[in-house]
Formats: C-alpha cells, structure tokens, sequence
C-alpha cells in the first residue's frame, strides 16, 4: 500500500492525513488524563468524594479498552472510514454531553460512550497510516502518530488545570466540540477506504464471518466487574460487602468461561493464544505496567501538589509540563535508536529510568520546590517513550499479517487496562497506608509522650502570644492532629511512588528475556 489513490491518503498528500489522524488521535487520547486536575472541582461541583470523582478516569479507561478488543474486526467488517467517522461523531457528542452532566452518574454514563467512542479511534488511526504511506516512510509517519498518544497525556493536566482555574472544569469535555467537528469534516473530505479494505469486507461477507459477540460480552464483563471490585472495594469494606463478593462472582466467572470460549473460536475478539506466547505476552505485561505508570502519575502528582502543597490546578498541571515536552523529543529520537539497538534493551533501559524516577519520588517531603516534582516528570519523559516504540516493534515480531491489526488493538487494550488498574491500585494503597500511618502517629500522641506535652505545650504558648488564651489549648490540639493527618498523607503518598517504583522495575526482566528482531 502506498500513497497512490489505491490507498486511505487517495490523491491527497499523505502527510496531511497524518496531520488529521492525529488530531483525532490527539483529542481521544488527552481525555485519558484532561480531567485529572480538575476532579478537585468535580468533586466539588457534583457534591462527592474525591474517591468517586476519579471514577470519571477509571470508567473511561475500561470502556476504552473494552472496545478496543472488536474494533479492527467492525472496521473489517462494516467499512473503516464509516466506523471511524461513527466513533469521532460519538466522541464528540458525548464530550459535549460530559461538559453538561449535571451529577455523578450522568457524567459516568456520558463518559462511558465517549470511552466506547474513543476505542476504535486509536487502532483505526494506525491502520489509516500503515495505509497512507510506503513501508519506507511509515516509521516517521508513526513518530507523528506516538508523539499524540504518549505527549497527550502529559498536555492533559496542563490544558485541564487551566481550563478549570480559569473558566470551569466543564470545559475540559466542552473543548471537544469544535475540535471533534472540524476533525469530522476533515476525514470525511479526505480519507478514502483503500481498495484493499473494500476487499477484505466483501470478502467477510460473502464468508458470512460475524463479531465474536458471545467473546465481546465475556471481556467486557470481566473487564468491567474487575474495574467495579478495584475501585470499591476500599470504600465498600471489600469482601465484607455483598456488592463486592458479586461483581467478584461475575468477575472470575466471564475470566473462566472466556478463556476456553477465546480459545476454540476462528475468529476470537481476543486471540488468547498471543498472550500466551513469550514475546508478545512480554510485550503486553509491559505495557500494562506503562500504562500503569503512566496513567497513576499524572492523576496523583497534580493531587498531591493540590492538596498538601497549595498549588492550583494550572500549576499542578505546569509541574508535568516539562515531562511532556521532553517526551516529544525523545518520540524521535528514539525513533532512530530502534533501527540501530535490539528493542527489548531499550525497553529495559526506559522501565529502568522510570522506576528510578518513582524512587526519587519517594524522597517526598514537606517543603519540596516546584522542580523537585518538575524533574521526576523529565525523568519519566525520557523513559517512557524508550518503552512505547520499542514495544510496537517488539509486539510484531512472529505476528502473522492477518494477526497484526488485533495485536495492535492488543497492546492498546494493555495501556488502558494497565492506566485503570494502576489508578486503581494506587487509590487503594494511599486510602490503606493513610490509615496504617495515621494509627501509627497516633500511638505516641498521648499525654504519657514527654514529646507530646513539650510540643503541646510549646504550641498552645503559641496560640496564646497570637490570639485568645482561652481558646489556646484547643487550637494547639487541633493544631497538632492536623499535622498528624499531613504527615500521614506524605507517607502514603511515599508509598504510592513505592508500588509504583516495583512496577516499574518488574517491567526490566519482561523486556530482557524477548527476542531479537529484525530491524
């Protein structure tokens, strides 16, 4: 396939179809993290916990993946050009719902179709470039291509702080509108559906090869209870809540009955058997750590400098600036490495700066400057991207051509779940390890602590120097039981970066033991 009208560019410049794509791409993928900064303000808005605000991440994630697993079959099957311009019209109605939910569970609902909208946008993306251009200049129209989907989520707290501070946090799902339509109208003028894809669906018909709907619907519900029982299971008191024990139920029964039923189909939504092998099941752990990574970080860091270090949402958004402009130059610079080193050292080299960048993070403490967080961001950008292309190159290896539209689709599936599942995780070990630090504290604040009287004292003679005297020692107690909390916030939040840290580091050995490729 080429750039002749045979192909998706048509008589129109490829490189302006890459431009298009990615924009597209580029929107979808910046609203895996836009809202990030902003659930302060949601949580605020809709009257709820911050807990139930990150839902609007989670459930975006997990719907993005979930659609992911049949969206190069449909694009087959029914028209790729149709199927995409369906999913950018979708994402761009639903964004626009988003920005105008007026509680929780409209925004949730609004934001699962744009999650099942964005879905079969990213694999698309791809198939719409392999087909614009020659082999030969494929690896630069994908550097344009990784520069949206790894800066994106990066730019998105930035955008999103902004746009919150300044107008409302409506306006990071708002901003969609226009930007979707003039996406719409641009693919809709130029892509064409390459004759091979014309081919390849009549022929699917005439062989009267249908979705693997009964396989759809075992993954969607395996992925989504699981995501149910990660993201409750704190607040419902885990195995202790009948809710739990039945999204856990429904969880392990569709894993079960998924398995063999993926296993005996021609035409599995998920090819089980890919997994299954050394190289690209290599590929898939690792990219689920990535997404992990990824995903936790650019929610958490902009919490944490909110919450414990006063910052607003622009500046917390600022903080992962840096990170974003140094993974743009690294996309390409580590597009050229990938023709002269094995990619499985690269990838272990990038989870290695990573995990050193989540050690560094656990040095957390209370006075630390803006750049302290500023170069753990620089750090993740110049590990990150040593993973995302190498991984591409690597996944394919011994992937048969009819198998590589689904491995993609794959590997996708494994950054989203990997980003709601690290979310999920880090969420559960900050509310476990807050209360494990707090109960420890406050073991040595009581009245038989020599420590504890000195300090009460000093700190009541404070209050009494600056205010009312009668109200000193009451002040002095609320005083000290607050830095309790904030001290235990600090540690939990050390042992997120910590978790996160092993993830990282347990993606080293998965990248070594692949095999070379051809490059």
């Amino acid at each position: 396939m080429s750039d002749s009208p045979a192909g998706a560019a048509g008589a129109h410049n490829p490189w302006l179809i890459a431009v298009v794509v990615s924009i597209a791409t580029f929107m979808e993928v910046l609203d895996t993290t836009i809202a990030n900064v902003a659930l302060r303000y949601i949580s605020g808005t809709l009257a709820i916990s911050t807990d139930q605000a990150s839902w609007v991440v989670t459930t975006y994630l997990v719907a993005n993946a979930i659609v992911l697993t049949a969206s190069s079959f449909i694009a087959k099957r029914y028209g790729r050009k149709r199927f995409y311009l369906g999913c950018l019209g979708l994402f761009t109605v639903s964004s626009i719902l988003c920005g105008f939910a007026w509680n929780l569970e409209s925004l949730l609902v609004f934001r699962v179709f744009q999650g099942f909208a964005g879905g079969g946008m990213v694999p698309i993306s791809q198939s719409i470039l392999a087909d614009s251009f020659p082999p030969a200049k494929r690896g630069q129209a994908f550097a344009i291509f990784g520069v949206a989907v790894v800066v994106a989520p990066v730019v998105g707290p930035t955008l999103g702080g902004w746009l919150s501070d300044n107008y409302s946090w409506h306006w990071c799902f708002l901003i969609n509108g226009p930007v979707g339509v003039l996406a719409f109208a641009l693919v809709a003028m130029l892509v064409q559906e390459p004759k091979s894809a014309i081919e390849e669906r009549e022929t699917l018909k005439r062989q009267g090869i249908r979705l693997d709907l009964v396989g759809f619907l075992l993954v969607a519900g395996f992925l989504g209870s699981l995501e149910m029982v990660l993201d409750r299971g704190q607040t419902e008191d885990w195995f202790g809540s009948s809710f739990i024990i039945v999204f856990t139920i429904i969880c392990v029964a569709c894993f079960c009955l998924m398995i063999p039923w993926e296993l005996t189909r021609k035409n599995p939504v998920m090819d089980l058997r890919m997994i299954a092998t050394r190289q690209f099941g290599s590929c898939f752990l690792v990219m689920m750590a990535t997404g992990a990574i990824l995903i936790a970080t650019t929610q958490f860091l902009p919490e944490l400098l909110q919450q414990y270090y006063g910052y607003t949402a622009t500046w917390a958004g600022m903080a992962l600036s840096p990170g974003g402009l140094v993974t743009m130059m690294m996309m390409f610079v580590v597009g050229r490495l990938t023709g002269i080193v094995e990619p499985k050292y690269l990838i272990a080299v990038g989870a290695g700066i990573v995990a050193l960048a989540m050690w560094d993070l656990t040095n957390l403490y209370a006075d630390a400057t803006f750049w302290f967080f500023a170069w753990s961001r620089i750090f993740i950008g110049l590990g990150l991207p040593l993973i995302f292309i190498p991984i591409t190159t690597a996944s394919y290896n011994g992937i048969p051509p009819d198998k590589t539209d689904q491995a993609s689709a794959m590997i996708n599936v494994a950054r989203n779940v990997g980003g709601s599942i690290g979310v999920s995780v880090a969420a559960n070990v900050l509310a476990y390890r807050e209360q494990f630090h707090q109960s420890r504290l406050v073991e040595h604040v009581v009245p038989s602590n020599p420590a504890y009287q000195t300090t009460l004292q000093t700190v009541t003679n404070y209050f009494a120097t600056a205010g009312n005297a009668a109200d000193a020692p009451g002040q002095a107690i609320a005083y000290i039981g607050q830095q309790v909390q904030t001290q235990a916030g600090f540690w939990a939040y050390i042992d997120v970066f910590f978790v996160l840290m092993l993830i990282s580091a347990a993606a080293v050995p998965l990248a070594l033991i692949l095999r070379n490729v051809h490059r």
